[in-house]
């Protein structure tokens, strides 16, 4: 038996043969036997020598450290023993007569012996011996055969101990595997709650602290409905490798059941579309190219599975938030060349549009334009004028719906969704077209009106028929202009409801589009709401809803400074603040107040009196409303700060402002509000607008606060602006050493009254974060690192005169002492450009001595400007302490 192990130890070549030489040794000391109790009884003596024997030599490989390839080919042939044994086992077992009565075989009596000299094992101090001892489980758990209940349940007891509670990842994760091997001879009904193995190995896959262990449960863990968000969690992963492994190794592997076409649990079809969107939004925005290698490769195994292409592909998502299915869609003409040089947009394509197909036009058209593929782009794009026909053509088909009773409304608002969906895409791919037809061009722009000029128009064709006619317009002026007279046009309307004909003799040049006059009339909208039928009201704030939205549409749209375009001036008065008031209908107020805030960012005029307002009123309102406010009040401070400092009382204004926002964290328990006001105020402390360290506290107060714990996008936005605020300026630094201390203290109060099951950041961890913040190696001092890279590149002459040199000396010399670099890149980049210096120039700087240079005329201009320099803080200056190595044991 030595000789086998010291063969099967060196390679893994022979352990085929050494499983047969080792089962003939077993085989024959099976047969030794001696009778005992008067021959009642035998003992199986030969069994027991081979049983000592083999466990003494798997004894030696124990101990053997991680990594150590002999121990891993003895545990590896350890565990294909086993397996070989059972199997013969089996085949005897097979052969034998079924009412034969036995006391169980030599196989499955050597499989228990193994495992309870090995569970013994399980508890030991040494890390290396608890690791063999658990790989060699993994190795035999899945070829056990029959083995005693009691020793079943034993083992699995003890490997869910060293799964949950070992130190060591490595232990763990031995554990894991070995776990997860079992759970499929788990008997639910005899498990208790909660302590089944594939409820610990779902456990550990999502709070296990190594890497390794979550992808050794990941790649083991049984796929079904309950485990798949467990797995789709894991998209989100930290370690890079398991997020990989989802996709291919996991996700893809089950799109299809083996080898079959038989759908799997990873099958589009299967999937739900929340599902869908997550795996292609994780994967394909992963930071890391692998990943989105693999989520990409995932798509393309989708796309072989369904047989009608990219279309079907797309029937799969939810293309009103098109951003997924587009990415998707991009990652597949990417990924299968095929796909993207087959597609033919030809006259036949354009007549009956469906979603997917207006969809899979526009993507591909984007995706043209942004390789800059001109050949493929001119093929795909229609005709301007034949493109505005069909724009029109599904208007119209889109407006019969209109003219339908309620009932049949409701059972075609997924038709009508569908034609809204597809006018949304053309007008998106209208964006792309060449407009130097003048023809098509006038036809567009036409088309675009009307639609615009119809309180018909849903709100959700706005925004792209703005973009389209953002192309058609000379500038924003032009634009602005047009669009307010449609808000007139539409505001104008009579009484009856009857819209005006449209002038069929109106022109567009792209520097003259003309304005339409119209005869006065007695408005809805000039006459008080209370002399208004129901009927009136409803249409009066349907169309002013609409005008509404589409000057916030405008405004997003143009960067023209209010002043610069006089007729937004009626819009503001006529429209927006008279529905900032309205207190009937809060849509109303929302859309007035964002109207307001985007046109205080292209004006100046009304700055102080806007931050009055939204001061006014942000306590006072609640939900989107006050969300609303609290945006435009901090996009108009960081706008508009220098106009504020240029304002007589702006100054005081935006103090007021921002002690405001500080005083808001302490009065609000909203998620989103807080976060929000976490967010905006980090951005005006990093931009130097707030300098309060109160302001600053509470921010730290709120990330480490229980309270909260629950708000992710908090957490979030301050894992990143803190740390970027802190090591942005010295200054910054030194605000976070200023509250250090209160922010403990009031940590420690907190941590005081909490209840036993609520957590907390705790003081150590706390600590580290400040030490963490406040090292003054992390000062984003990039330009200075650079700088000291770039001496050891640059070319310097052999021959220089001597008071060239003897000046680049005297600016080496001063920058050592007065200003010296302090992170270890840098002075290591410095030290070795001054070494080169020294030696190259050696004989011309000998007896260099500052002092005597400070004699010499030529160099007192030098001098005045060194002289002038402020040297660092004597507190600032990092200390290099030599910590003496211990030298290795030999």
């Amino acid at each position: 038996m030595s000789k086998i192990f010291d063969q099967v130890g060196a390679s893994i070549t022979n352990h085929g043969k050494n499983f047969v030489a080792l089962y003939k040794i077993h085989i024959d000391a099976a047969q030794r036997t001696e009778k005992i109790h008067n021959g009642r009884n035998v003992r199986l003596v030969g069994e027991g020598c081979f049983e000592d024997r083999f466990a003494h030599s798997l004894l030696c490989a124990l101990p053997l450290k991680k990594g150590m390839s002999e121990a891993d080919r003895v545990i590896k042939f350890t565990g294909g023993y086993i397996r070989f044994v059972n199997e013969k086992a089996a085949e005897e077992k097979a052969q034998a007569d079924p009412d034969e009565d036995t006391d169980g075989d030599t196989a499955s009596r050597f499989t228990a012996f193994l495992l309870r000299y090995l569970l013994q094992a399980f508890q030991a101090k040494d890390k290396n011996i608890r690791y063999r001892t658990l790989q060699t489980v993994a190795e035999m758990v899945s070829h056990l055969g029959e083995i005693d209940e009691d020793l079943y349940e034993e083992l699995r007891a003890a490997l869910l101990d060293r799964m949950e509670r070992d130190r060591e990842a490595s232990v763990r994760l031995q554990a894991t595997i070995s776990v997860a091997k079992l759970c499929g001879a788990e008997d639910p009904s005899v498990v208790e709650a909660g302590e089944s193995g594939l409820t610990k190995l779902q456990e550990t896959l999502v709070v296990d602290s190594a890497q390794e262990v979550r992808r050794a449960a990941l790649l083991n863990l049984p796929m079904d409905g309950k485990t798949l968000p467990l797995i789709l969690d894991r998209t989100r992963d930290t370690d890079d490798m398991n997020r990989k492994l989802v996709y291919n190794a996991v996700l893809e592997a089950n799109v299809t059941q083996g080898n079959t076409e038989i759908i799997g649990l990873t099958h589009p079809r299967t999937l739900t579309i929340a599902q869908r969107e997550l795996i292609v939004e994780n994967g394909l925005g992963d930071r890391v190219p692998a990943v989105r290698a693999a989520a990409a490769s995932l798509i393309a195994r989708w796309v072989e599975t369904e047989n009608s292409g990219v279309l079907a592909l797309l029937k799969l998502f939810d293309l009103a938030n098109g951003a997924v299915a587009a990415d998707a869609l991009l990652s597949v003409f990417t990924t299968n060349e095929t796909i993207f040089d087959n597609l033919v947009f030809g006259d036949d394509y354009w007549v009956n549009l469906t979603p997917e197909s207006a969809f899979l036009a526009r993507v591909f058209v984007d995706h043209c334009k942004a390789t800059k593929d001109e050949v493929r782009l001119e093929a795909a794009l229609p005709v301007v004028t034949a493109l505005a026909f069909r724009i029109q053509d599904a208007y119209n088909k889109l407006l019969e719906d209109n003219d339908i009773t309620a009932e049949e409304r409701l059972l075609g608002s997924i038709k009508r969704n569908d034609k809204e969906f597809v006018i949304s895409e053309l007008l998106k791919l209208a964006v792309n077209l060449d407009y130097t037809d003048e023809i098509g061009r006038r036809k567009m722009f036409q088309l675009v009106r009307d639609m615009l000029s119809r309180d018909a128009l849903p709100q959700s064709l706005v925004a792209s028929s703005l973009d389209v006619l953002r192309e058609l317009t000379a500038n924003e002026r032009d634009l602005i202009r047009v669009v307010v007279e449609i808000i007139q046009e539409l505001r104008e309307d009579d009484e009856d409801g009857e819209e005006p004909a449209p002038d069929a003799d109106a022109e567009t040049n792209f520097g003259d589009t003309p304005a339409t006059v119209k005869p006065p009339r007695l408005s809805l909208f000039q006459r008080p709401r209370e002399e208004l039928s129901d009927a009136q009201r409803k249409r009066t704030d349907h169309i002013d809803l609409k005008c509404l939205s589409m000057c916030a549409a405008m405004l997003e749209r143009v960067n023209s400074t209010f002043e610069e375009n006089l007729t937004l001036d009626g819009i503001l008065g006529e429209l927006i603040l008279p529905s900032v008031r309205r207190d009937d209908v809060p849509l109303f107020r929302e859309k007035a107040i964002l109207c307001l805030g985007l046109c205080c960012l292209i004006s100046t005029k009304i700055i102080l009196s806007s931050i009055d307002y939204f001061m006014k009123n942000i306590p006072k309102e609640q939900g989107n409303i006050k969300i609303v406010l609290i945006m435009a009040l901090f996009d108009l401070l960081m706008v508009h700060d220098a106009a504020l400092s240029r304002t007589q009382g702006g100054s005081e204004s935006r103090q007021k402002a921002t002690q405001f926002l500080t005083e808001l964290l302490d009065d609000n328990v909203d998620k989103k509000v807080l976060a929000l006001l976490c967010m905006g105020i980090s951005k005006l402390a990093l931009n130097g607008m707030i300098t309060d360290q109160n302001a600053v506290r509470k921010l730290v107060e709120m990330y480490v606060s229980p309270k909260t714990a629950s708000n992710q996008e908090l957490r979030q936005a301050l894992t990143f602006s803190l740390p970027v605020y802190s090591y942005s300026s010295l200054q910054n630094q030194l605000t976070i050493v200023r509250i250090f201390i209160p922010v403990l203290l009031k940590a420690s109060e907190v941590r005081k009254e909490l209840d036993e099951d609520t957590e907390m950041v705790s003081s150590s961890r706390l600590s580290l974060m400040f030490l963490d913040w406040t090292d003054p190696f992390k000062l984003a001092n990039e330009d200075k690192k650079v700088l000291c890279q770039l001496l050891n590149k640059l070319h310097i002459p052999d021959n220089i005169d001597d008071d060239d040199i003897k000046r680049f000396k005297l600016l080496i010399s001063n920058l050592r002492e007065r200003h010296p670099v302090r992170d270890a890149t840098s002075k290591t980049a410095f030290n070795k450009f001054e070494v080169m210096i020294a030696k190259k120039f050696e004989k011309q700087l000998e007896g260099f001595d500052s002092e005597e240079y400070r004699k010499l005329e030529s160099l007192q201009e030098l001098f005045a400007f060194l002289d002038e320099i402020i040297p660092d803080d004597d507190d600032d200056e990092v200390i290099d302490i030599d910590v003496k190595r211990k030298g290795r044991k030999r």
